[in-house]
């Protein structure tokens, strides 16, 4: 299998690689990924730290599960490899930004790659899945590495922004330091909620009148 892992989380998360949570993990995955269709492909696993390198993150968008359909799951939570019709919570997130900050996305598609170059960590707590079995990897480990992601940016950075869309999200977004960090809460793009809070939330412009005032440069949506 061809996994790494970009060079500054690595580092950072050392310790947890050595847990007796990861290496059971580990031989989960390698095992699923013989046995069964897996999505993302063994090279995305990582593909959002491999993006946005611990340094480099700005904001955080977390998700919940890989799509697990063919295509789909490119190891960034909400995108879909290129060619592939997009979902309905893209097309939500799409909708939100025109009519959050006035202009369309600039995104071609629904690789989101340009957001994870500018700093936005797309990550989702579950980095693998079974094929057309949502959930299928969940509570196998991979919760508790990303919830150590989570925390080591709240300890370790300051002034990121945190985009928590859904209930979900929202628990897993816990450990984050407040005092430190911004936090965006919202309902989830989901048709199923996206007219219960997500729509008018503003979360792109409020995230860029944040980095702004922290010096930073804002994000291209």
């Amino acid at each position: 299998m061809d996994v790494r892992i970009e060079p500054s989380w690595k580092k950072v998360l050392a310790q947890e690689f050595e847990q007796g949570y990861f290496v059971q993990l580990t031989e989960f995955v390698k095992k699923e990924y013989q046995e069964a269709t897996v999505y993302p492909p063994p090279s995305f696993i990582f593909r959002a730290f491999e993006l946005t390198p611990f340094g480099e993150v700005k904001v955080v968008i977390l998700g919940q599960d890989p799509y697990h359909e063919p295509g789909q799951a490119n190891g960034l939570c909400f995108a879909v490899g290129t060619g592939t019709r997009l979902p309905p919570s893209l097309q939500n997130i799409y909708k939100e930004i025109k009519a959050d900050t006035g202009k369309a996305t600039k995104i071609v598609g629904g690789d989101l790659e340009g957001w994870a170059k500018q700093g936005v960590l797309l990550l989702n707590a579950t980095l693998t899945v079974r094929a057309h079995s949502a959930g299928s990897h969940q509570r196998q480990g991979w919760e508790q590495f990303t919830d150590a992601v989570i925390k080591v940016l709240s300890e370790q950075r300051q002034n990121l922004v945190f985009i928590l869309w859904g209930a979900y999200a929202q628990k897993k977004g816990v450990v984050i330091d407040e005092s430190k960090h911004l936090v965006i809460r919202s309902a989830h793009p989901s048709p199923l909620s996206a007219y219960n809070g997500f729509f008018g939330s503003k979360p792109f412009s409020r995230c860029n009148e944040y980095l702004f005032s922290q010096g930073e440069l804002p994000i291209a949506w």
